[in-house]
């Protein structure tokens, strides 16, 4: 079902209201012991060091917000529907603002309510995830083209 492979006590994973498991982290650490992903994003200023598994970068400098809205949205609306049957993760270098603020869009793709994805990500990943007010706001008014709510 939703967020094969991925355990719910596992360090860095949300679970969505869906079900489906995420893991968020930052790239400065190592990989986590355990299964790895099938499918990554990486939000960075510049590209990601080489990984073993599918992945996408999505060019989003440090303390701000990602370079193509569009494209950021379309990845994380992927991301979403992978999460319902693949590993998957999102990573910055840090793993707290762009991470944070990516995994609380997610949340609002499964239906949180935008003004509550960035506490209900500060619940469930890190109570420091989503750093700046643009991100927050970024955050409240984020919305993917055809993507789904759950009824």
């Amino acid at each position: 079902m939703a967020g094969m492979g991925w355990d719910h006590g596992e360090a860095g994973v949300l679970a969505l209201p869906s079900g489906r498991l995420i893991r968020g982290r930052g790239l400065r650490r190592p990989v986590p012991e355990g299964p790895v992903p099938e499918f990554g994003v990486y939000l960075l200023g510049s590209p990601p060091p080489p990984a073993a598994w599918e992945n996408r970068w999505l060019r989003w400098p440090d303390f701000r917000l990602p370079a193509d809205r569009e494209l950021a949205a379309r990845l994380l609306r992927e991301v979403w529907e992978r999460a319902a049957t693949q590993r998957v993760e999102i990573a910055c270098h840090g793993g707290r603002g762009r991470t944070g603020t990516a995994l609380a869009c997610l949340a609002v793709l499964d239906g949180v309510p935008p003004a509550e994805a960035v506490d209900f990500v500060r619940a469930g990943y890190d109570r420091r995830a989503v750093e700046t007010p643009w991100q927050r706001r970024y955050v409240r008014s984020f919305t993917a083209p055809g993507a789904p709510r759950p009824g």
